[in-house]
């Protein structure tokens, strides 16, 4: 009998395993090619169409939001730069438009150009960097450059009166998007080369795209005399509509000449340090 370690072959085959493996179907030649999907005239029209959509979204984002951040920055920089020209330049250069009235402020009278830029807008309750050119005329030449036109038949700042300027609500600088957040009391001031004229706050009042007599020197009251000195803020209402007009009314009750301190509630903005 042998012993375990004994050189004796096993009952087991000493064939190599790669001789009794199964032989392997090969798939590869034998499958069959998938047909190519057909491009149809309807499919690539649908992507072009996808593709033009969101680009006219990605524009009017652009254009209503990131558009008007960067718009109304540019803005507030050259509201900067032509303050300082004016504080440098001092003192008032009109005479008061009432003479009898020594208490009543300069009042600019000579003709202005379309377009021509007069005067800056400031409103704290929009915000230290909010400062927004005003210029004469209302046409979209004008609005679309980021200005707040002004009505060349209504009064100038600080007039008897009604002096009445109009922007877009949203796009192009958005200029009086945040309109309706105004509060009684609070103040809305123009700034010129003569100085810092400040309003205060009245009310809102919506209205029709044809109703005209809020250009009157009293809005709203044809043929009355006016006794106040009024500034009316105009745009778009709702937004992204021009079924309305929202209306802002404030009075006139003070005047810091540029040869002074500007008011200290717009003195950071002013000066570029906001």
């Amino acid at each position: 009998m042998n012993e375990p370690g004994d050189d004796e072959p096993t009952t087991e085959s000493a064939v190599p395993a790669e001789l009794t493996a199964r032989p392997r179907t090969r798939a590869r030649g034998a499958a069959k090619k998938r047909p190519r999907r057909r491009v149809s005239v309807v499919g690539v029209l649908g992507e072009l169409l996808i593709t033009a959509g969101v680009l006219v979204l990605l524009f009017l984002g652009w254009q209503q939001w990131l558009g008007d951040i960067i718009v109304g920055n540019q803005l507030y920089g050259q509201s900067v730069q032509q303050s300082q020209e004016w504080i440098k330049a001092g003192g008032p250069t009109k005479a008061p438009v009432d003479p009898a009235d020594p208490a009543a402020p300069p009042v600019i009278t000579a003709s202005l150009a379309n377009g021509k830029v007069f005067g800056y807008l400031y409103i704290p309750r929009f915000g230290s960097g909010y400062a927004r050119p005003i210029a004469q005329g209302t046409g979209l030449p004008v609005l679309n450059k980021g200005n707040l036109g002004h009505y060349p038949t209504t009064q100038m700042p600080g007039a008897v009166g009604n002096f009445m300027v109009a922007s877009h609500r949203k796009a192009y600088g958005g200029d009086l998007e945040h309109i309706n957040d105004l509060r009684v009391g609070d103040h809305i001031f123009v700034g010129t080369a003569d100085g810092w004229y400040q309003y205060t706050f009245r009310n809102l009042q919506f209205v029709t795209p044809t109703d005209v007599a809020i250009l009157d020197p009293v809005p709203d009251q044809p043929g009355l005399q006016p006794g106040d000195r009024i500034i009316t803020l105009q745009s778009c209402n709702p937004f992204f509509s021009t079924a309305e007009r929202i209306m802002a009314y404030g009075t006139f009750d003070s005047f810091y000449p540029v040869s002074g301190p500007p008011p200290a509630e717009i003195a950071a903005t002013v000066s570029g340090k906001s």
